[in-house]
Formats: structure tokens, C-alpha cells, sequence
């Protein structure tokens, strides 16, 4: 027997909290426990091989073979200790998530036995094939093979029995076929371009690093109902739903006290992530209801991209154990907020100092200048391809959407650094320039507040916001790599930077003093920069989407037409100058977006018509012919049906919305089976973007049936019943 919709709500509201198992440890006890870090190096490892390693890790110094096997084996001595029989080289190709393919440790030995082995080989590259991973068309079936190849500066761990081993993933010819190859690549350049201006100001300096603070939002549903929920289960979002009466709208669920059920899955998940080196900082209820959010320190850019992948894998899993179900779907559900997933980026150098922080003295104060006026010329130059970089179908819901940024790439600076440049741009040609440092003494005549922190605010419909120590990149979506964004934003500032390093030392080649050539070549940027990327406002409103296109913006809402960016002239230009992406690379990332973006489409487009005909017709014409029925008794007893005023109504609606929804169905297949006959993929993925404005339209006569038919007859579980934990 079948279980009813109203069964399984009632299941699920009366299911205990579970308790989470209490840790006899103290977390700074476990953090870590379960990642071969510096510490397990220097236990496990022979002076020789922990010296090379260390250099391959801090300079970049190739490992030999034998060396290698050395690592290997203190690897695997630490890994047996855990118990673990299986490796697996973990790599993140162009799906958006991770993937392995596990090998045992057991070699037979050709006596008739087996032994454990592990070896410098096994370690560093592999030839998993991987050849039905998305690849734009870089890997003919014919020459399929793929191989991934260590990370050294990404830790190896362990998950359950599998020694986990961060590799890159590239084609026989070397091209990238992930999101780390790419991102390993920017890294490296906005560090080569950074550093010789670093070396102005600190020759001590010997690397620059790229920072990520990320902020993973996401939601909680019920597995029961979930279960219940087709569209939940195969597309991530509820493709129908009307509105519950209570929302979002009180904004009580916004920091409000976690319920016990998910505060259980919130402890058991900070726990493993602690185990595996993840420092999981903050956890708050978000503003729509079931919406959390979960945030870590700070970290290298690299290294925190691993961890969001690593940690959005544990999610999944920890939350099916306390019968939850978690969704990154970047809009869930129509008409609440939807999920992001902010970036917070900055730049630092290996003795400690960030460079998007103001120094402690005015020469501190004009390398953060330097920095921060070439990050926002970076952001303006390549604003549509940022923004190309977090396009997707799922976004596409989201961004704009009253509580995410608008499609438009504009930075906020606050009231204080919005002062600081123009008062910058005032100063007179040649002008000696010292700026203030934090302790408040005035050195020159542009100064910046001791309290600098407290003097940036924090413009929630910026999708670029300078936050007095960093940006903070709100576009990105939940589900999405962050090394998509990051691979971006780093080569195009590396870009920039090399540009600024240019023209100064022209200018310092004509014997100007370092702080007016300095200023000489910044003062042009600033002016370029102050009135087209800045802006302060409501970025909701319908005034900017027009200002920005008078400031030269890329306002483009289409997402096929977004993602094209990435090839376009100076994008291409600009990558293959910072050696981040060649243009066949990028070529075949276009395609793999588009590709992507259509067949997420079809698939909720097959599911939505499949659910409209299976579930929402039934439903509505088993209740029209309830009322039917009940007409009819009333013609029998009295003759007439003058006291049913509303079943006629009743049924005179629901045959029209039946009849609506049977239209638009057929329609929808014709879109579908027309998008299916596109010459490529850039063409299909236009059709499906008018396919997702039918599914838009779609719903409107489905939501609308919800509210009529009778609660007891509806076969899904609704909005209000989805949205609230008890």
C-alpha cells in the first residue's frame, strides 16, 4: 500500500531530533585528523624526501621519482593506520562536482598472495580515462584518454576507506579539463604579476598568495517529502508550487534559534569537516525558511576551493543520516530567496601582509591603493566575463532576484574609499603623495580613517563589494565551483597588475620620484574607473540597468549569450597572456556551458510536462468530477443548482486551467522536439532559454489549480508543508 502526501507530512513533523554522539576529544584535538598536513609530513617522512616536498609545495621544485616513492611511503604508513584499503585520485572535471575512481591498495604478488602497495607512480599521475566527462570537444572518442596528476599544495585526506589524492585532470595533449588546472594556472600569475610591485615596497616578499573566504548557503527539506517531490528529486528545484502563506515576509527565521534537528546535522557536519581540516567558522539561519548558511576562516585560494567541494560532498551524505535532504539549487523555490555563495577575495604576501587591507603606515596605504584601484580596473575591463563566469541555469533564477545581485557586474567601495579616490584625483600633477596609516597621524594630505573597517558598509545589491579588507564576491551560485569565479577575477587582476607594472616603470624611468609615478599612472585609472564600475546605489532598480548602459556595462540577461564572453576577442587575448586558458580551451568550455545549460533545461522541461499530465490534470479532473457528482445530487434532490454557486465556478475554472495546461504542455513539446533539431550548441542552448520561459508560464496555471483542488486530492507536498522544520 502506498503511502498518501498527508501521510508523509505527518511522518515528517513527527520525527524526533536526533542527538548527535558526544566526542570525547576537543575539536582542536581533531581538526585535521584525517589530512596528511604539515604535521603528518614531518612524522611520516624522511628528513630528505620532507625537505623536497616542502620545496615542491612553498617553490614550486619538481619531485623525482625516487623521492616520490619516499612520500608514498609515508603516506601509506599513515594511512593504514587509519584503516584505509583504497586510493583514489580526486579531481573536479566540468560537471560542476568531483569525481574518483577508487583502487585498491592490494597487489598480488605472483606467489599466490597479495600485498599492500602504494607507490611514487600510484601518487603522482594516473590514467583513469574518464572519457564520457564533458570536454567541449577537446578528446575525439578515439583519443580519449585523461589523466590526472597531483596537487602537492592541496593535502591529500581520507574519506571512509579511500586515501583521496587532489589531483588536476588534463587530455593526452595537455589541456584542461577541470576546474583546478585552471584556477592553479591564475593563481600563478596574479602571483608573478604581484610580486615585483610588491618587491617595491618589502624586498623580502617572495610569493603572493590569493585568498577565499567562501559563504555556502543552502537548504534543508525533508527526505520523506523530498521523496514525494519529482521535480526536488531529479532537477534540484521545485518546478511548481503556489506560495505558502508564511514565508519569508516576518524575517523571523533570519538568525533566528536553529531547530534541534538541523542544530544535530549542523554539529555532526562541523565535526567531519574539522576531521578533514575545513575551518568551519559560522553557522545562522539564512532569510528564507529551511535556508542555512555555513562559513570557514579564511584560507589560500586553492586550498579553500578543495574544501568547499570536499565539504558540499560531506553535506550530502551527513544530512541523509539525520533524514534531511540538502539542496544547492542556486532558486528552490519561486518566490523566497535563493542560494549563493559569496566569495571573499584577497590578496596577501608570504610575510603577512594583505594587500587589499590599509597598511599600517602611508607607504602600507599606497600599495593597498595600488592594489585595490587595479582590482576594480581588472573587475570593469572583464566585467561581462565575470559575470560569464557564474552564469548558469540554476543562477539564472537567482541573480536579480530582489535578493541576490543584479546581472550586472558593478563594485561598492563605501562612503570613506569613495573619498579616499576622489581626493586622490584631485591632488595636482607631480604632487607628492603619503597617506595616512591607521594610527590617525596625518603625514600627508590624503588620509584614511583609523577605524577603516567600521567605515565600509555593506551594499547587499553589489555584486563586487570592497568590505574594508577585501571584495566580496556575491554572485556566485550554491552549487557552482568557485574556482570558476576565482580563475576569472585572479587572471584578469594579473593581467591588470602586469599593465600598472608597465607603465610605472616607464615613469620611473624618467627619473620621477617612486610615489608621483606612482600617482602619475594611477590617477588616469582612477578617473576611468571612479564613475563606471563605483556605484553606491540601489542595484535593483530599473534607473541602473539603464545607467549602466551608459557607463558601458554589460547588462545581458540571456544566459547562452553571458557565457559567450568567454571567447570573446579581449577575453581570449587576456587569458592566453596570463597562460590561463588557450583559445581552443576556451572554446570547449563554451561549448561543455552551453551544452550544460540546454540539456538542464530539457531535463526540467521533460520532468515539468511529465508531472502536469501524470499528477496535476488527474488530480484537478478527479476533483472537477467530485464536484461533478455533488451538482448533480443537488439537480436530483432539488431540482435545480441554484445553491451551488461555488462548484460551478469551481469547475467552470478548473476545466479552463485543464484545458490551459493541456495547451501549454503541447507546446512545450514542440519547443523541445525544435531545440532538439538546433545546428549547435550555441543555437540549442537559445532555443532552451525560450524553453525556460515556457516552464516560466507553465507553472502560472498549475500554481493557480493548487489553490482550487481540494488539499486531500493534490499529490504533492505544497510550499508550506516543504519549507518548515519542527
Amino acid at each position: 500500500m502506498s503511502v498518501g502526501r498527508i501521510d508523509l507530512v505527518r511522518s515528517s513533523f513527527e520525527k524526533k531530533a536526533p542527538l548527535s554522539e558526544p566526542i570525547d576529544k576537543r575539536v582542536t584535538d581533531i581538526f585535521g585528523e584525517l589530512v596528511f598536513d604539515r604535521a603528518k609530513m614531518h612524522k611520516y617522512l624522511e628528513p630528505d624526501a620532507l625537505s623536497s616536498l616542502l620545496d615542491c609545495i612553498d617553490k614550486g621544485k619538481a619531485l623525482d621519482r625516487k623521492t616520490a616513492d619516499k612520500v608514498a611511503a609515508g603516506m601509506k604508513e599513515w594511512a593504514l593506520e587509519h584503516h584505509v584499503t583504497h586510493v583514489t585520485h580526486w579531481f573536479q572535471p566540468l560537471t560542476e562536482g568531483t569525481a574518483e575512481k577508487h583502487e585498491t591498495m592490494l597487489e598480488y604478488d605472483g606467489l599466490g598472495s597479495i600485498e599492500e602497495r602504494f607507490d611514487g607512480s600510484s601518487l603522482i599521475q594516473q590514467e583513469p580515462d574518464a572519457s564520457s566527462f564533458p570536454n567541449g570537444g577537446i578528446r575525439a572518442t578515439f583519443e580519449a584518454r585523461g589523466y590526472t596528476a597531483w596537487d602537492p599544495t592541496s593535502p591529500v585526506f581520507i574519506q571512509g576507506d579511500t586515501l583521496c589524492i587532489p589531483t588536476i585532470f588534463v587530455s593526452y595533449t595537455g589541456e584542461a579539463l577541470d576546474y583546478k588546472t585552471p584556477l592553479k594556472r591564475a593563481l600563478k600569475a596574479v602571483c608573478e604579476s604581484a610580486l615585483p610591485i610588491c618587491r617595491l615596497f618589502d624586498p623580502s616578499v617572495s610569493k603572493v598568495y590569493s585568498y577565499l573566504g567562501w559563504e555556502q548557503e543552502y537548504f534543508l527539506v525533508d527526505e520523506a517529502l523530498y521523496a514525494s517531490r519529482t521535480d526536488l528529486m531529479i532537477t534540484g528545484r521545485t518546478l511548481m508550487g503556489h506560495m505558502s502563506s508564511k514565508s519569508q515576509q516576518l524575517a523571523d527565521h533570519y538568525f533566528g534559534a536553529i531547530p534541534g534537528r538541523v542544530a544535530a546535522f549542523m554539529r555532526d557536519l562541523e565535526l567531519e569537516a574539522l576531521r578533514l581540516g575545513i575551518p568551519v567558522k559560522t553557522r545562522h539561519n539564512e532569510v528564507a525558511p529551511n535556508q542555512f548558511e555555513l562559513a570557514p576562516v579564511f584560507g589560500e585560494a586553492n586550498l579553500a576551493n578543495d574544501q568547499n567541494q570536499i565539504l558540499m560532498n560531506l553535506m550530502a551524505t551527513i544530512a541523509r543520516k539525520h533524514s534531511f535532504v540538502v539542496l544547492l539549487h542556486e532558486k528552490p523555490f519561486e518566490g523566497i530567496n535563493g542560494s549563493g555563495k559569496h566569495n571573499n577575495w584577497s590578496l596577501g604576501t608570504d610575510t603577512g601582509v594583505n594587500l587589499l587591507a590599509p597598511g599600517k603606515d602611508a607607504r602600507g596605504n599606497l600599495q593597498f591603493i595600488i592594489f585595490l584601484v587595479n582590482s576594480l580596473a581588472a573587475v570593469q575591463k572583464h566585467n561581462a566575463l565575470l559575470k560569464a563566469s557564474v552564469a548558469s541555469s540554476g543562477n539564472e533564477h537567482r541573480l536579480g532576484g530582489h535578493e541576490a545581485p543584479p546581472a550586472i557586474i558593478s563594485a561598492f567601495l563605501g562612503r570613506t574609499m569613495t573619498e579616499v579616490l576622489h581626493k586622490l584625483l584631485e591632488l595636482p600633477s607631480g604632487t607628492p603623495v603619503e597617506i595616512a596609516g591607521k594610527k590617525g597621524r596625518k603625514v600627508g594630505p590624503v588620509e584614511i580613517p583609523e577605524i577603516f573597517l567600521d567605515n565600509t558598509d555593506r551594499n547587499r545589491t553589489s555584486p563586487f563589494a570592497f568590505t574594508g579588507n577585501r571584495f566580496e564576491f556575491r554572485a556566485v551560485g550554491s552549487s557552482a565551483n568557485c574556482a570558476g569565479a576565482l580563475t576569472v577575477l585572479n587572471a584578469a587582476v594579473a593581467d591588470r597588475l602586469t599593465e600598472f607594472k608597465s607603465e610605472l616603470d616607464k615613469e620611473l624611468a624618467k627619473g620621477k620620484k617612486f610615489e608621483v609615478a606612482v600617482m602619475d599612472v594611477l590617477k588616469p585609472v582612477i578617473a576611468s574607473i571612479i564613475d563606471v564600475i563605483c556605484f553606491d546605489g540601489n542595484g535593483y532598480s530599473e534607473e541602473w540597468v539603464r545607467e549602466a548602459e551608459r557607463r558601458g556595462l554589460d547588462t545581458c540577461t540571456c544566459v547562452p549569450d553571458m557565457i559567450a564572453a568567454y571567447t570573446a576577442p579581449e577575453s581570449v587575448a587576456m587569458f592566453e597572456r596570463t597562460g590561463v586558458f588557450s583559445g581552443r580551451e576556451l572554446q570547449a568550455r563554451n561549448e561543455v556551458k552551453w551544452d550544460t545549460y540546454s540539456k538542464k533545461i530539457q531535463i526540467e522541461a521533460k520532468v515539468m510536462s511529465r508531472m502536469a499530465v501524470n499528477h496535476i490534470i488527474p488530480a484537478a479532473l478527479e476533483y472537477k468530477a467530485r464536484l461533478l457528482k455533488g451538482l448533480n445530487d443537488n439537480l436530483g434532490v432539488f431540482g435545480n443548482t441554484e445553491n451551488c454557486t461555488f462548484e460551478l465556478k469551481a469547475v467552470e475554472e478548473i476545466s479552463s486551467l485543464v484545458e490551459e495546461l493541456r495547451i501549454q504542455v503541447d507546446e512545450l513539446q514542440a519547443a523541445l522536439a525544435d531545440a532538439g533539431n538546433a545546428p549547435d550548441s550555441y543555437s540549442a542552448a537559445m532555443k532552451n532559454s525560450g524553453v525556460a520561459a515556457r516552464l516560466r508560464r507553465l507553472r502560472v496555471p498549475i500554481d493557480r489549480l493548487e489553490e482550487i483542488v481540494d488539499n486531500r486530492i493534490w499529490p504533492l507536498p505544497k510550499y508550506r508543508e516543504l519549507l518548515f522544520i519542527s
